[in-house]
């Protein structure tokens, strides 16, 4: 089961991780300035998660791809890591599919 865990970055902003069951990092969000807005973010990535059209597929300068999580306004919720083919950038995008709905927090800033 996938897990998202919420950090503090080192300006005070809040930012979550959403791990797959083996514990490989598959979504990382924006800065958020509080709590409740980065809980906003988890809620919407739980949403959009399953719709395909939601999932912006990319590829770097240095030829890496990667896919961004979009809400309906189209606002990126989430970037994934830099994946060497198109075949493992998809199987993250299924990652994401499969683990974000039911995910528990684990929040670290306490």
């Amino acid at each position: 089961m996938g897990k998202f865990i919420i950090t503090k970055r080192s300006n005070g902003e809040f930012q979550f991780n959403l791990k797959a069951g083996n514990g490989q990092t598959i979504l990382v969000s924006e800065g958020y300035k509080s709590r409740a807005s980065c809980d906003n973010g988890i809620a919407s990535v739980r949403i959009n998660a399953a719709f395909d059209n939601r999932y912006e597929s990319k590829k770097s300068k240095n030829e890496k791809h990667f896919f961004n999580l979009k809400a309906s306004n189209g606002q990126v919720i989430g970037s994934s890591e830099m994946y060497e083919t198109t075949a493992s950038r998809d199987k993250g995008i299924e990652s994401v599919k499969a683990n974000a709905p039911e995910a528990t927090i684990d929040d670290l800033t306490q």
